[in-house]
């Protein structure tokens, strides 16, 4: 059932309360040893795009070197804009993460002086306005959450509590394995995660290069074999670059 027909039949409530739950019990899986960090923060900009009032969302990582980098977003539209974000090191977020607060754009035509290079980008990918959360804890701050409207408008007062405390819990499943092992693994897991980014991009663009299909198609492609097959999505995007996977498609052998 889509969200506005759940709304119109009244179920909306209901279905986003429970889907609000099953996202935070994702969340706190994340405090276990072996999880995948890519494919739980792309969980969450979905879920951000399937649960708030927004229509796509991307979110940035700190690499522990200093700088910002892309590590998932719900679609090839925002991970194209989030790139160029970080080309020209100006925007939303990296005033987010800079400021260590919440950052918004109710008409992003009205802030061109604002952001000179972002917002026309952003107004050419069909954005009108934004929200920036940080992802944080106390005086750690490690990247940025990126929400996109395609109409002037700002997040309620309970959306935007809701977006930030998806962006907290996924905060503290990440920071928690520093706590435990008392060693670099935030930087060694934020290092991986970026290597698995460049990974799925190769795969994405080997699948859509062999059926004809856009980015988006590859990559839920490649989200659904994951997901069938109970491996990593950083796993089958390796096996698709070698050779030794081949995702189908939806409707096809």
């Amino acid at each position: 059932m889509s969200q506005d027909d759940a709304s119109r039949s009244g179920a909306w409530p209901a279905l986003r309360e429970r889907a609000v739950a099953e996202m935070f019990v994702s969340l706190a899986d994340t405090l276990v040893d072996d999880y995948d960090v890519v494919e739980v923060l792309d969980h969450l900009v979905r879920s951000c795009v399937s649960l708030l009032d927004v229509s796509e969302a991307g979110l940035l990582l700190d690499d522990q070197r200093g700088k910002l980098a892309l590590v998932a977003s719900s679609s090839e539209e925002t991970r194209l804009l989030e790139m160029f974000v970080l080309q020209n090191n100006q925007g939303p977020c990296l005033d987010c993460v800079r400021g260590r607060g919440i950052v918004t754009s109710a008409d992003l035509e009205a802030d061109h002086d604002r952001w000179p290079s972002f917002v026309p980008q952003a107004l050419a990918a069909g954005f009108r306005s934004v929200t920036a959360v940080p992802l944080r804890l106390r005086d750690d701050v490690i990247g940025g959450l990126n929400m996109f409207s395609d109409r002037p408008m700002l997040l309620t007062d309970a959306d935007l509590r809701l977006a930030q405390a998806l962006a907290d819990a996924a905060t503290i499943g990440i920071l928690q394995q520093r706590a435990v092992h008392r060693t670099s693994v935030l930087a060694e897991q934020l290092q991986m995660a970026l290597n698995s980014r460049v990974s799925i991009e190769q795969a994405k663009g080997v699948i859509a290069e062999r059926h004809n299909v856009p980015m988006d198609v590859a990559f839920e492609a490649l989200r659904r074999h994951a997901r069938d097959n109970n491996l990593k999505l950083h796993d089958v995007a390796s096996g698709v670059v070698s050779g030794d996977i081949t995702p189908g498609l939806a409707g096809t052998a």
